[in-house]
């Protein structure tokens, strides 16, 4: 069909090549439209640009959403125990230099958490009993879900080693790779009571394939425990301590006594 008649018939043109004219974006300023068909030009470049990152943005979101959405039904009841729910920064209690260090320590870690999440880097809080690494861990993780939309989990060692054992059981709802899984999602893992556990080969071999994946991932984990460096070393293994450093990860002393005692006096 020729020019003529396309236009007789009251069909759209199709320009080849495309007209062009000088147009001007309220917010972006001059630029070039194009007409490929009929009298439809083209807007503004960059308008057009950001509406398309806006959209990406939003849809990667809903994802996001909806894999929290998940990983939380799959979660059940585990979590920051409720008790420890309010802790902050603001209600930590910090009366000596050293009590001043690990308070600026985990402020500046969560302050800090979208590098924290982009490098992998962890830390291990040991101390005495009752001196407030759980309070300023969870203070870590309570900022990084509000502040950062990231996803926490808080789990005592004992238990995320029996997360994975029970999956042996006859009819059990996950496998062990599921099981897996669930501690290597959140974007922070808090790992509480490390050389609790009896600290067999099994255990050590678990705690390996959790943090091993958590590593080859970049997702930070933090370790709490009431025995010195060397004892946590012990527990967790070369190999993991091995990542760990390689990962710049911190050892944050707790040594002072207990708050809860003093409290109780």
């Amino acid at each position: 069909m020729n020019l003529a008649n396309a236009f007789a018939k009251g069909m759209p043109v199709i320009h080849r090549p495309p007209l062009d004219r000088e147009d001007v974006c309220d917010e972006h300023g001059a630029y070039v439209a194009l007409c490929h068909l009929g009298s439809v030009w083209t807007g503004c470049p960059m308008c057009a640009r950001a509406a398309e990152e806006r959209r990406d943005a939003q849809e990667a979101r809903r994802q996001k959403d909806l894999a929290d959405a998940e990983w939380s039904q799959r979660l059940g009841r585990a979590g920051i125990p409720e008790r420890f729910m309010r802790c902050s920064f603001d209600g930590y209690v910090a009366n000596t230099p050293m009590q001043v260090q690990a308070l600026e320590f985990a402020k500046g870690y969560a302050r800090d958490f979208e590098r924290v999440r982009a490098s992998g880097r962890g830390a291990i809080f040991v101390g005495n009993v009752g001196t407030g690494k759980t309070h300023l861990a969870v203070a870590i993780g309570m900022h990084a879900m509000r502040r950062h939309g990231a996803s926490v989990l808080f789990m005592p060692v004992q238990r995320a080693v029996r997360s994975i054992k029970d999956t042996w059981a006859r009819g059990s709802a996950m496998t062990e790779s599921q099981a897996v899984a669930v501690l290597t999602y959140p974007d922070l893992l808090i790992l509480d009571e490390v050389g609790v556990q009896f600290g067999s080969d099994y255990e050590r071999q678990v705690l390996f394939d959790v943090l091993n994946e958590r590593y080859e991932r970049r997702k930070p984990t933090l370790f709490l425990s009431n025995k010195t460096q060397d004892e946590v070393a012990a527990t967790l293994g070369e190999r993991v301590m091995d990542r760990l450093r390689e990962d710049g990860a911190a050892v944050v002393p707790f040594d002072w006594p207990s708050h809860r005692g003093r409290a109780a006096q």
